[in-house]
């Protein structure tokens, strides 16, 4: 690789033992991808910040990293963390974990890091513009940023991520490359997508088959005639999930379609497969489910005001997490939405997710409108799984 002078000074630790270690961790990957040269990267987002996720030894690492004096270079949040920061009691976290918890968050507030954790960066300020390089993380937010915005990362892990922030560089492969973002295969859908569990269904039959085929590729999608931020942060966290796909061209709905003439190689994902990928994840009738969760990928304010409205009046018979970013519960404060949720005995749990919070054990069976949420409940949890349309999944709280 070819460093400019500043990248070498980093390098041979004339900035401190933690920006040294930063740039080995990125000269090394670089080294193993092919990487010419390093490219600025003007936000970051960081994975591995669950302590559940994490353990000792992850923490371990990050406090190595702030006490060698790494600090952020440039824009950096965080992913879901295992708890609601300020209302872990409530959700039923013991004591020790939380400890823990805020230990891993210290150690990222220490480096600079802006201590809010979403998975959905884009909605609270963290939005690169269209071509931007950038270094992110969750699954679900890359294939968003080089999708749906046309920013370009490769899909890092924790300590690459974090090891970009703390140099303000990451290196030039992958999707940061013009060539490699050009799609290989087309996926014609026919069949029809109302709702966000709809997309996510999409997202895991296209997943799976291009899974089937070997075809770690960007895929060039026809046939979906609308798709809002909402059906589209949904189908994301899915095609990730299931088909570690980290970047799509939808015709007519992502910025870079129109740059691409649709592959020859195609492949038909019908309405019967559709509705196939949504009878696997409905493994048990939502009748008997003791958890209801809304939020996977994190909520935006208009789904937030959206359970508001049909929560008005009502009160819940399950466990009901909405989960969503800080910033966004903040705007539901001041909106009102937040009293009104609460008043109905469902919980808003900013910073957290059902993914990554230690619930394991806690519940049975999961109501939920995620694809990806499924996922995770079964394979992680050994939840069963009800995947429903995103209103009726309110309804099924108060059933």
């Amino acid at each position: 690789m070819k460093l400019n002078q500043k990248e070498q000074d980093m390098l041979n630790g004339r900035e401190g033992p933690a920006t040294q270690k930063a740039m080995e961790i990125l000269t090394t990957l670089g080294r193993i991808y092919g990487a010419e040269r390093m490219v600025p990267a003007t936000s970051v987002q960081i994975a591995g910040v669950s302590y559940d996720n994490l353990g000792e030894a992850g923490l371990h690492f990050l406090q190595q990293m702030a006490e060698g004096g790494g600090r952020a270079r440039v824009l950096t949040t965080l992913n879901p963390a295992g708890m609601d920061i300020e209302n872990w009691q409530a959700l039923g976290i013991s004591p020790e974990f939380a400890k823990n918890q805020q230990r891993v968050l210290d150690a990222f507030a220490q480096m600079k890091v802006i201590a809010t954790a979403t998975c959905t960066p884009y909605l609270i300020g963290n939005t690169p513009h269209y071509g931007e390089h950038i270094a992110w993380a969750e699954s679900s937010a890359v294939c968003y940023a080089n999708s749906v915005i046309g920013a370009r990362t490769n899909r890092e892990g924790g300590p690459s991520a974090l090891a970009a922030s703390l140099t303000g560089v990451t290196p030039a492969y992958g999707f940061h490359l013009t060539e490699n973002r050009r799609p290989a295969v087309t996926i014609k859908v026919q069949g029809k997508l109302p709702e966000n569990n709809v997309f996510g269904a999409l997202g895991k039959a296209i997943g799976q088959k291009l899974e089937a085929g070997g075809k770690k590729i960007a895929p060039y999608i026809h046939g979906v005639p609308e798709a809002s931020v909402e059906n589209l942060k949904s189908f994301c966290a899915s095609i990730a999930t299931y088909g570690g796909v980290a970047l799509f061209h939808m015709e007519g709905i992502t910025p870079e379609a129109a740059q691409f003439s649709p592959p020859t190689e195609t492949i038909v994902v019908t309405q019967a497969e559709i509705n196939a990928a949504i009878a696997s994840m409905n493994m048990e009738a939502s009748e008997a489910a003791d958890f209801v969760s809304l939020g996977c990928p994190h909520l935006s304010i208009k789904e937030v005001a959206r359970i508001a409205e049909l929560l008005e009046g009502k009160k819940v018979t399950k466990e009901f997490w909405i989960t969503t970013a800080r910033p966004v519960k903040q705007i539901a404060d001041m909106m009102g939405y937040t009293a009104t949720i609460e008043a109905s005995g469902a919980k808003i749990a900013a910073d957290t997710c059902c993914v990554v919070a230690p619930i394991k054990g806690r519940f049975d069976t999961m109501v939920t409108d995620s694809a990806k949420a499924c996922y995770y409940a079964f394979a992680k949890n050994n939840f069963k799984t009800a995947l429903k349309p995103f209103d009726d999944v309110v309804a099924e709280a108060t059933r």
